[in-house]
């Protein structure tokens, strides 16, 4: 989904991404694509603000039921006094979802070369994902299941020659960067994180908690700034740690189309000059330039393009649940 998109058209899309894994979100993204009252509320908003995910967790943050039916929404919505409207400006949606690294992990694995790493995540939220070596993973292949690690499991079917490691990688050193970094020792915001959960997945609900009891454990260090200004030094610091791998799970399409263009060119630099590798998973128009080194995502495929060092290797689902590995061989 682009953020920059018409706002009809935002949601037409998120309710694509929605479909068959959210019915309550696909209804009511689809209504509201076609409802001229609600799209003129929402013109009111600046246009980062009129994403569904926050529009909806907004909602429901006041008390809207979901799964519910669009008349609830709707209501609450041209009813609103200003607390949703507040809600939606003084939040984000900074998803923190545990679920990416099931199919992030190989491509960690990928560049550790067997080393302990220093990892960096931009846009980290609460850095529930800076904790890879926590968990353990059961990936589905053609081949049967491939297992690694321990602790809470993270599970993903996977096609195609993924690396998938038989260990998972250590990780000597870890920080995130965040405009607005999450306390995971602060419950009003680890609610506010469980309030993003799609309504029925529950599973989802449940692996929030765990990630945050892990993180709890040994709350990540997390730098609140800009990534672009903030970063370069980051790495600066984690290089004497070890290989640096930055990573990043759909945050990029939050900055502006010129901030993004800015940090193509900043993770281009780190990665030629040979500061860090540079793990990448965003929607398929969010990095043209990654995106173009892979094949065309069909029509049909609503995921994200995972990248390594500045080429795609894999798409991916947004939460973690599948992965496809390209066969670049018989490209």
């Amino acid at each position: 989904m682009d953020l920059t998109a018409d706002t009809a058209e935002q949601y037409r899309a998120f309710a694509l991404d929605a479909r068959g894994y959210s019915p309550c979100f696909d209804d009511w993204a689809s209504r509201v694509a076609e409802d001229p009252e609600v799209l003129g509320w929402l013109s009111r908003l600046p246009l980062p603000k009129q994403q569904p995910n926050l529009v909806f967790a907004a909602a429901r943050w006041h008390g809207v039921a979901a799964p519910g039916p669009y008349d609830g929404l709707r209501t609450a919505l041209l009813a609103d006094d200003g607390a949703i409207e507040r809600t939606i400006l003084a939040r984000s949606t900074q998803t923190n979802e545990a679920g990416r690294l099931a199919t992030l992990l190989p491509a960690f694995a990928s560049v550790a070369g067997g080393r302990p790493i220093a990892l960096i995540e931009v846009g980290a939220s609460a850095g529930l994902n800076l904790f890879p070596d926590r968990y353990a993973y059961e990936w589905s292949t053609a081949a049967g299941v491939r297992r690694a690690g321990a602790g809470p499991v993270l599970a993903a079917r996977v096609e195609g020659p993924a690396p998938l490691p038989d260990a998972v990688p250590d990780v000597s050193w870890r920080a995130g960067v965040d405009l607005h970094p999450i306390d995971v020792t602060d419950a009003d915001q680890v609610e506010w994180l469980t309030n993003l959960v799609w309504p029925e997945h529950e599973e989802r609900r449940a692996l929030l908690a765990r990630a945050v009891e892990v993180a709890r454990t040994e709350p990540p260090r997390l730098v609140a700034g800009d990534l672009l200004d903030r970063l370069p030094a980051l790495v600066e610091e984690a290089a004497a740690h070890g290989p640096v791998v930055v990573f990043h799970s759909a945050v990029i399409a939050y900055l502006a189309p010129d901030d993004r263009d800015r940090f193509q060119d900043l993770m281009t630099d780190l990665v030629g000059r040979g500061r860090c590798h540079w793990v990448s998973n965003e929607g398929p128009r969010v990095l043209p330039a990654v995106t173009a080194t892979g094949p065309a995502m069909p029509d049909d495929v609503r995921g994200f393009v995972l990248g390594v060092d500045g080429r795609a290797v894999a798409w991916a689902h947004g939460h973690g649940t599948w992965l496809r590995w390209f066969d670049l061989k018989r490209a």
